[in-house]
């Protein structure tokens, strides 16, 4: 068994790459999820605008004031290429895929 690390997930919206990319920063041991607490993360939407949320531990995407998604990433394989779901409303969702882990605070020397 590996060391929990505190990484960075980048995942893409499989029916449209370049809209939405989501990012999350969760703590990772054995391909898993295995952060208790509630974790931040984004969604990049229209170019430059950032849409914060909280992935509250229920898997509820909250965005405040009374909206929110919902996700299965807590329960998803935690490496590249790996996909989840995200539903945007009852009749509406879209499949992700993860593209992307980095351990956060590190930094590459090029």
């Amino acid at each position: 068994m590996s060391e929990p690390r505190d990484m960075r997930i980048l995942a893409l919206w499989r029916d449209d790459p370049r809209e939405a990319p989501m990012t999350i920063d969760a703590r990772i041991d054995g391909a898993r999820i295995v952060s208790t607490w509630d974790l931040f993360g984004a969604f990049a939407l229209d170019g430059d605008s950032v849409r914060p949320f909280i992935l509250r531990r229920d898997e509820r995407i909250d965005f405040g004031f009374g909206e929110s998604w919902r996700t299965d990433l807590r329960e998803a394989t935690i490496k590249v290429g790996s996909e989840f779901s995200v539903w945007f409303n009852e009749s509406d969702s879209g499949r992700y895929r993860i593209v992307k882990l980095a351990v956060l605070g590190a930094k590459d020397n090029k």
